[in-house]
């Protein structure tokens, strides 16, 4: 497992897909939970969509936007951008798949804040995003870091989407799900299950690092 290029492609899309979940999401989810019943239901069932769609579908939606002849895909090589087959590609099938967790733990978290919390803010004369800045952010922190670690483990292992978007293609877009794929379809099992312990371990790695910032901030909030 001498060449670690996989490694680096897949921690690159995952960063990356992770940035952007961690930003679009706290604000979808503070956006949302300040919304009417039959608007959040609404688009709670349009934000999570991606979540329970297998995600070869959720790559082929995908294609069809992005593709050459698709709406978003003509726009964007008119500009000389192209999104398949690129690394690009893979970070935005990234994104939205893993996108619905950073929004609903986020979304989960802003909802078991006291709204009394909310209204004193409120009556001191905070405004809006002021309240979200200082009380809910703060408060929510736990849940955001259990977002963060969520989205990045899904987008790290991300494999559907990210094969129907940017391919399988050896140092440009070949992740480490990919490489598992490829090496067992190849009968190289040996170096399949190798990179599976590498996936295991930075996984695992996560998780542990996230319990132990929960821990942290709920010892000193």
């Amino acid at each position: 497992m001498e060449n670690i290029t996989p490694l680096l492609i897949s921690l690159r899309i995952a960063c990356t897909s992770t940035l952007f979940s961690f930003f679009l999401g706290v604000l979808a989810a503070w956006w949302v939970t300040r919304l009417s019943l039959r608007w959040q239901t609404f688009l709670d069932g349009l934000l999570t969509l991606p979540l329970v769609l297998p995600p070869t579908v959720t790559g082929l939606f995908l294609l069809i936007l992005f593709g050459k002849n698709g709406f978003i895909g003509k726009m964007l090589l008119s500009l000389g951008i192209r999104v398949v087959f690129t690394v690009e590609g893979a970070v935005i099938a990234a994104f939205v798949v893993s996108f619905p967790l950073m929004y609903r733990t986020v979304k989960a978290a802003f909802e078991q804040i006291d709204p009394d919390l909310i209204y004193a803010g409120q009556i001191l004369g905070m405004k809006d995003f002021e309240i979200f800045r200082r009380i809910q952010i703060p408060l929510a922190l736990p849940g955001i870091a259990a977002g963060l670690v969520l989205t990045f483990a899904r987008s790290l292992g991300e494999f559907g989407a990210t094969l129907m978007v940017a391919g399988n293609i050896p140092g440009k877009t070949q992740t480490v799900s990919l490489m598992i794929y490829t090496a067992s379809a190849a009968g190289d099992m040996s170096l399949a299950i190798k990179w599976t312990l590498v996936i295991v371990i930075i996984s695992l790695s996560s998780i542990g690092l996230m319990n132990l910032a929960i821990a942290k901030m709920r010892k000193y909030s």
